[in-house]
């Protein structure tokens, strides 16, 4: 499972610059038909995270899963309630039963998870894929991702989290979040990436002086909005562990 940051092209840049500075990462060379992908290479570990230019459409993030056979994994997604939108070359992009675009792509073997960074005397981790789903499709969207990764629910910190226990190695895990309520104009399952973090004012302050915007300060979170208009978290968790 690796996550796709998707930018608009008038804030891709930005976008892109951003995560750099916040992964410790180095930007790979573009490609792509209309070199619209690159990949953020983190200084230890396998990549985890890539970005897209989107020829229109809003900032948002997306899951990448990777198999040795795409057409099978493929097929039983579909067979567990995923809708195929398109097959580019090498890869299947599909649609989730509560509407999460997603997409089935080919594995190279990566197995190395990135340690965290230590940006200044706390260290933190993009570690989480938060898939926020609308009360009526929370129990056929549970159920889909738990079927298809084969991982078991656990419950999390939360009466409305609940997270997909993920194999040793596996850079991000899959937090499954009931909302009370879609979000206005988005009657589909969204998604954005969260940081586990020893030091949550502290890596708040060095978003924020790196162009990110603080939209709201939870107990254990906070929500931030990215130089290219992209929602993601910090969250009071162990970098290490990815727990509270």
């Amino acid at each position: 499972m690796t996550a796709c940051l998707d930018f608009p092209a008038a804030t891709f840049e930005q976008g892109s610059a951003f995560w750099q500075e916040v992964t410790g990462s180095a930007t790979s060379a573009p490609r792509g038909p209309h070199a619209e992908f690159a990949t953020l290479r983190p200084a230890q570990g396998d990549a985890f995270l890539r970005v897209q230019r989107l020829q229109d459409g809003q900032a948002g993030c997306h899951l990448d899963v990777h198999a040795d056979d795409v057409p099978g994994v493929a097929a039983q997604a579909e067979r567990l309630g995923a809708a195929v939108i398109g097959r580019p070359d090498g890869y299947v992009v599909l649609r989730s039963p509560g509407g999460l675009s997603f997409c089935v792509v080919g594995h190279v073997g990566e197995s190395q998870r990135p340690p965290p960074t230590r940006p200044g005397e706390h260290s933190s981790l993009v570690d989480q894929l938060s898939v926020d789903i609308p009360p009526e499709s929370y129990g056929q969207e549970r159920e889909f991702w738990s079927r298809l990764t084969g991982w078991p629910q656990s419950s999390g910190s939360r009466p409305e989290f609940i997270f997909l226990s993920r194999p040793d190695g596996m850079p991000l895990r899959l937090l499954l979040q009931r909302l009370d309520e879609p979000p206005p104009g988005h009657a589909d399952c969204t998604a954005h990436l969260d940081l586990a973090c020893d030091d949550v004012p502290a890596e708040q302050a060095r978003h924020e002086s790196l162009g990110a915007q603080v939209v709201r300060v939870m107990a254990g979170w906070t929500t931030l909005r990215d130089p290219a208009g992209l929602l993601y978290c910090i969250t009071r968790r162990n970098p290490a562990t990815g727990k509270i």
